[in-house]
């Protein structure tokens, strides 16, 4: 298992001056960088590679970012430049060396609206032909596409573990997995670890959230639990610490931190993953 952490702790948007950052997360002992890739404009992928291998890390995953831009269930325009977007994210994990293109694909995160069933029901259909699209573009190129179920106030779309499932048995790609945070589990599911083991091989990412967004272990997730469900699943993938500060206003204003959660980023990141070797080993 190796264990990882979010670039928007630290920055956003993501730019080759941020590699700054891979000597910290290597001297506090990470294995890997989850790098949130807003617009691929934004970097070099072969400097950051190059910068990665520079400090002996791994590209655990591409996290991908949903504005309205970009969004499977909205406007014909809206739907296709989420397409685009997702496959030159497969193009850019190839680059860097990951497997893993993951995130909320499926809608722009934070549009959270009651619909009619029969609304629902088309906007399932239309991401799902949409999800193939991307899908088939990612096992061409050995990729994995890694859907991250929501809470309700980010989505009102795929909240759940089951939700998630129900997407995969209809896609029916071996590229389509599951990323599971524990932020949104810890609102959404009735119990985090029963949820995981449900999920099980289908499961292909995690993300270490705590539960106000803080640091993994200083919050009430079962994190015993977790650890439990992910080796009876026999997870060997990354864990990955996402957190959020008020010092990335963008993501702030995003995730709705409205206050200071913790005393610093940096105590974040070392703390979270010294709690997560520590139980999840």
């Amino acid at each position: 298992m190796k264990f990882g952490i979010n670039t928007f702790l630290f920055t956003s948007p993501f730019t080759n001056r941020r590699t700054r950052l891979f000597a910290n997360f290597k001297a506090w002992g990470f294995d890997g960088v989850e790098i949130a890739v807003e617009n691929p404009a934004d970097f070099d992928p072969a400097f950051v590679r190059a910068q990665l291998d520079r400090h002996a890390l791994v590209c655990t995953s591409l996290c991908a970012c949903f504005p309205p831009s970009r969004d499977l269930r909205g406007t014909p325009a809206q739907q296709q430049a989420s397409v685009i977007y997702m496959k030159r994210l497969v193009d850019i994990a190839g680059v860097l060396g990951t497997d893993i293109v993951m995130g909320p694909l499926y809608s722009a995160t934070g549009r959270a609206n009651a619909v009619p069933a029969a609304e629902y029901q088309r906007q399932w259909r239309t991401v799902r032909a949409h999800i193939k699209t991307i899908c088939r573009y990612a096992e061409a190129h050995g990729k994995v596409i890694c859907l991250e179920p929501l809470n309700r106030f980010e989505t009102d779309f795929i909240n759940t573990v089951d939700q998630g499932l129900r997407m995969i048995r209809e896609v029916k790609s071996p590229a389509l997995k599951l990323l599971l945070d524990t932020f949104h589990m810890n609102i959404e599911e009735k119990k985090t670890a029963a949820a995981i083991r449900r999920a099980g091989e289908h499961v292909g990412h995690i993300h270490a959230s705590a539960s106000d967004r803080g640091t993994p272990g200083n919050d009430n997730v079962d994190w015993r639990g977790v650890a439990k469900a992910l080796r009876d699943i026999k997870y060997d993938g990354a864990v990955v610490i996402e957190s959020f500060t008020q010092d990335v206003k963008v993501i702030a204003r995003a995730a709705a931190i409205w206050r200071k959660i913790e005393p610093n980023q940096n105590d974040i990141a070392r703390k979270g993953l010294a709690f997560l070797k520590r139980n999840f080993k």
